[in-house]
């Protein structure tokens, strides 16, 4: 990518999306396009055509997306999927009618099969039923894998996926809600020390295994992949390493300050029993991630307590 390409961040607000700018700009890239929902609805066909017709950007990098944990992805299914179609579709199509050099999707690791082989390797997509709870979005994130591998076929677009592991860090969501299971464990924790609580309950047996990538890291990573990856298959991206819910809280319980008891609600579900990335692709190429998990949570929770008024109650 050269210094002063029009490099369009899909996104930008969002943890992901604020991570790559930070990484763009450390490096010196200047020329960044980026848009507010407010200022661009990516949901929204006409906008988005109009968008890349005036701004033509070199480089897109897909980050911008509809998320969330467990329970939002189970309570809000048909939003989860057609918002993330919408927004898929409306910028993979008009990059491609802009004659964008190149476009980086980013994926998630829930697009595997619930029982496929562990660690999770590129090959088994498709190979089996997906995780019930969180079905829709994973289907759209697969239908944004297929468009990047369709227009490669048909138009030879240069666009590629990655599929990122569970991922936590600055600009994280802490909304108990429709949080995933890292920051949600920090804003419970944390509340907990304040109102000093006996014990915090937690979903599930604390028995399934998850892997967990600093947003930073991840954001090095597309960078590197822009840079040096132009092939059609996604790769994987994540630490080549898990741990269990019931290590996790304990950790950061820990960098917390928490005395209280964990209480583990059996009633909830635990999801998928493992979730562990194969990296060996993206390790070969050169690429490792630089922050360890108990480094990553202590900025996380400093992140936490940067913002802590807005999740007052």
């Amino acid at each position: 990518m050269e210094k002063r390409a029009k490099i369009y961040v899909a996104g930008h607000r969002g943890m992901v999306g604020s991570a790559i700018v930070r990484r763009l700009q450390k490096e010196g890239f200047d020329n960044l396009i980026l848009r507010t929902s407010k200022e661009l609805d990516l949901r929204n066909q006409a906008s988005v055509a109009d968008f890349f017709a005036t701004e033509s950007p070199n480089y897109v990098f897909l980050a911008a997306a509809k998320v969330g944990g467990i329970m939002a992805n189970n309570l809000y299914r048909a939003d989860f999927l057609y918002e993330n179609l919408q927004i898929q579709n409306n910028v993979i199509h008009h990059a491609y009618l802009a004659n964008v050099q190149k476009l980086l999707f980013l994926g998630s690791s829930c697009i595997y099969p619930k029982m496929a082989p562990q660690p999770l390797q590129e090959e088994s997509l498709l190979t089996g039923k997906l995780e019930a709870t969180n079905e829709p979005y994973a289907i759209a994130k697969i239908a944004g894998i297929k468009m990047c591998e369709s227009y490669r076929r048909q138009y030879g677009c240069n666009f590629i996926s990655v599929m990122p592991t569970n991922l936590y860090g600055p600009n994280d969501n802490y909304d108990l809600q429709n949080s995933h299971v890292l920051p949600a464990m920090i804003r419970k924790f944390h509340e907990a020390k304040i109102e000093a609580k006996p014990w915090v309950e937690l979903w599930g047996t604390g028995t399934p295994l998850r892997e967990f990538l600093h947003a930073d890291d991840l954001a090095d990573a597309c960078v590197f992949l822009m840079k040096n990856y132009d092939d059609e298959p996604f790769l994987n991206i994540g630490v080549g390493e898990d741990i269990s819910i019931k290590a996790l809280a304990e950790l950061i319980q820990r960098i917390v300050g928490y005395q209280g008891d964990i209480q583990w609600n059996t009633k909830k579900p635990d999801g998928t029993p493992r979730k562990l990335m194969d990296v060996s692709k993206l390790h070969q190429m050169g690429w490792k991630h630089r922050y360890s998990l108990e480094e990553g949570v202590k900025m996380a929770y400093q992140d936490f307590l940067s913002k802590v008024e807005e999740y007052a109650v």
